[in-house]
């Protein structure tokens, strides 16, 4: 009993001083990276004005990130799980900081066509790459709870980025708009943080002299049996991964989700100002909404999914309800006010559905199944940003209208919830 009890209270402190090092940390550096990677939504308010844009041009610009972002998912998930995670996510993030930055800078469709390219490649194999990170600091059971700490940085980074981006598009410094700025000021932290991250992350639990040796020997005794069970119930190679339905089904949701909701995190600011005609700070004022509804509503579903170790209505719910209010927003288009709050609902409700659904393929393959299999998933998935995107752009420009995209997206929501509630996962070992 008293080995049992020790074993218990080591455990206990492992968990706390881990979370308590990484967690924080992990949520600050994706919070810079979602700040710059949307920063352009904000700056669409006055740029395509100042630029003479069309809503397609705009539409397609935003879209190539997502072309060459897939490039490296995939080598990249790899990399971080057999080479180095710090040393790779701090090279994404100074080459990213340094793009946003020279973005700042662009007169025409083709040079801004090239920055949001070059930046897809800069950033490619970041996310994937930390969902791998954290597998290799938290067990199955904390892995959701973990994950959705990584996420609850999305909406967060609309909760500070929002009000930055309001009051910058405001200023005109050194003959430069505002919207320049944005770019400009942006992209420096994600230089500093990507230095501070080779000194700061640490690779393996083995290497953490951070770790007292019994908690460290704890993890990665921990980590280790939850690999032998995973093989025994069955060892993947990457190949059979691939060739998975059930890995085809995720990939086909995670791209139909995503088609919906990067083509709303580009647009909604377009989307509140033609609906409102609110001023520019009023716009991103009203966007602390979503974000504020997002952090709840990650947090909480990400604990009550482990809580109760269900994935699948976790995963689908957030989906049906975006999608739910997307419809409502065409059926109250004359109450403006109404639209709105339909408009920033589904926006927030949707945050929910990323932490539960990470939780899946890393439940069911071996760790370098998983990690190829994220990068999978997420590099084919992030197509839905080119494909929403310039969806949108085309439907406004063709249809001179909202509801077409507000009804695209709410098909795609619905249809990536029923892939989700079909889809059959075979369950952790106990």
């Amino acid at each position: 009993m008293s080995t049992a009890s020790n074993l218990t209270d080591v455990g206990a402190r492992a968990r706390r001083r881990i979370a308590y090092r990484l967690l924080p940390f992990v949520f600050l550096v994706y919070i810079v990276n979602y700040i710059d990677r949307v920063n352009v939504s904000f700056a669409n308010l006055r740029m395509s004005a100042d630029l003479g844009f069309s809503d397609r041009v705009y539409g397609l610009g935003v879209g190539m990130f997502y072309v060459t972002y897939v490039l490296f998912e995939i080598p990249g998930a790899i990399i971080v799980e057999r080479w180095s995670a710090r040393k790779w996510i701090a090279r994404i993030m100074i080459s990213w900081g340094l793009i946003t930055i020279l973005t700042g800078f662009v007169r025409s469709a083709q040079q801004f066509y090239a920055a949001r390219f070059i930046l897809g490649i800069a950033e490619s194999s970041f996310f994937p790459g930390m969902i791998v990170y954290l597998t290799h600091w938290f067990r199955l059971r904390e892995r959701s709870r973990a994950i959705a700490c990584l996420y609850a940085a999305v909406p967060a980074a609309s909760l500070i980025g929002s009000p930055i981006a309001g009051w910058l598009l405001g200023v005109h410094w050194s003959r430069l708009a505002g919207w320049r700025w944005l770019f400009i000021l942006e992209g420096i932290p994600a230089v500093v943080l990507g230095i501070v991250t080779i000194f700061y992350m640490t690779d393996w639990p083995s290497q953490a002299r951070w770790l007292p040796a019994d908690e460290r020997e704890w993890l990665v005794a921990e980590l280790k049996n939850e690999l032998e069970a995973k093989k025994k119930v069955r060892s993947y190679t990457i190949m059979e991964a691939f060739c998975d339905r059930r890995i085809v089904t995720l990939i086909a949701s995670w791209f139909l989700a995503l088609t919906g909701s990067l083509g709303t995190v580009y647009w909604i600011p377009t989307f509140v100002k033609r609906l409102s005609g609110h001023t520019d700070r009023m716009v991103t004022t009203l966007l602390l909404v979503p974000a504020m509804v997002g952090i709840v509503g990650m947090l909480v579903n990400g604990w009550h999914s482990d809580k109760t170790a269900e994935r699948h209505w976790h995963t689908a719910t957030p989906l049906l309800a975006a999608g739910s209010m997307f419809a409502l927003i065409i059926l109250a288009r004359q109450e403006v006010p109404l639209a709105i709050m339909f408009l920033l609902l589904g926006s927030g409700f949707l945050y929910a559905y990323y932490p539960t659904f990470w939780a899946i393929p890393t439940m069911m393959l071996s760790e370098s199944a998983a990690a190829a299999t994220i990068g999978l998933i997420n590099s084919i998935g992030q197509l839905g940003g080119f494909a929403g995107n310039s969806g949108i752009g085309y439907l406004n420009d063709r249809t001179h209208s909202l509801n077409a995209s507000f009804a695209f997206i709410a098909l795609v929501y619905f249809a990536a919830a029923g892939l989700i509630l079909g889809l059959r996962t075979s369950t952790s070992p106990r």
